[in-house]
């Protein structure tokens, strides 16, 4: 049981997230926190000169260099009389600034643990209909063209589709129709690339057409249409190695959301929150429980 529970990824988290707490804390950028004294070592010199370097491609000049640092050093003299006046009190664009700043290191937990194969295999198992790949068509249309034909542009269609509809019959598709800019023959298309072209509802109505024979007329924003479906395949459910990048995006997306619920929920239960309205607070505590 107790090797399960250690086995537990959310327990990884809290304990990075302990440690990164001391780090951020520790760390605060390298120069010293003292109220009076502001101290920049080598180390924070050096940094300052590669940050520079990798977004100018080349190094600081003496020049360049001491105004860099002249600037971290009017920062740091500017943050700290700031702090003196108490001017990060009741300031709702600094405490949200520093929210987040707590947020980034829930983000950090989350992107510590690399997920296994097993992991990922089991999260598109058991949410299969998100990678689902799509089911698709060729099909051949014939179109009819409202500005050109008006009223008389679906009983047009319609003669033609009886016409059609004779074995004796032989006619030439492709003059049959009016033209149109996205052509006349469309292969292995999903069913919302033919929604981008010809509309959702056209998109959805033939794609319930068997294959074979010519269907209509079918109604779309630009007049009506007769419909050939010649292949159909059916929505299937892919295999990990096909949508691999899509699921550990998404995996990861849901770990993020999972760590940050635990890592604000501890860090909550910390506070004693008072609302002195009953209902909300009780309407707001059932919604942190969720």
């Amino acid at each position: 049981m107790l090797k399960k529970w250690l086995r537990e990824p959310l327990i990884h988290f809290l304990f990075i997230g302990g440690l990164l707490f001391v780090i951020y804390g520790l760390q605060n950028d390298g120069i010293s926190d003292q109220s009076k004294r502001i101290v920049f070592s080598k180390a924070d010199i050096n940094r300052i000169a590669l940050l520079w370097e990798k977004q100018r491609q080349r190094p600081p000049s003496r020049s360049e260099l001491k105004g860099l640092i002249e600037q971290q050093i009017r920062e740091q003299v500017l943050y700290r009389e700031a702090l003196a006046m108490g001017l990060d009190k009741n300031d709702s664009i600094v405490r949200r600034r520093l929210a987040q700043k707590v947020e980034f290191i829930s983000s950090d937990l989350a992107a510590q643990v690399e997920p296994t194969e097993k992991d990922l295999a089991d999260y598109l198992a058991s949410h299969s209909e998100k990678f689902a790949l799509p089911a698709r068509i060729d099909f051949i249309h014939i179109y009819f063209n409202t500005d050109k034909r008006g009223t008389m542009a679906e009983a047009d269609a319609s003669h033609l589709l009886n016409q059609l509809s004779q074995t004796t019959t032989d006619i030439d598709i492709t003059t049959a129709g009016d033209n149109i800019m996205m052509g006349q023959q469309h292969h292995n298309i999903s069913e919302f690339e033919v929604s981008r072209l010809f509309g959702k509802a056209f998109a959805k109505e033939i794609f319930t057409f068997p294959v074979g024979g010519w269907q209509g007329p079918v109604a779309s924003g630009y007049g009506f249409h007769l419909v050939r479906i010649d292949k159909k395949s059916a929505s299937s459910k892919p295999e990990l190695a096909t949508v691999r990048g899509k699921v550990r995006d998404e995996w990861a997306r849901v770990q993020r959301l999972i760590v940050d619920k635990a890592f604000y929920q501890g860090l909550r239960q910390r506070y004693e929150i008072v609302i002195e309205d009953v209902e909300l607070k009780s309407e707001l505590v059932s919604q942190v429980k969720k």
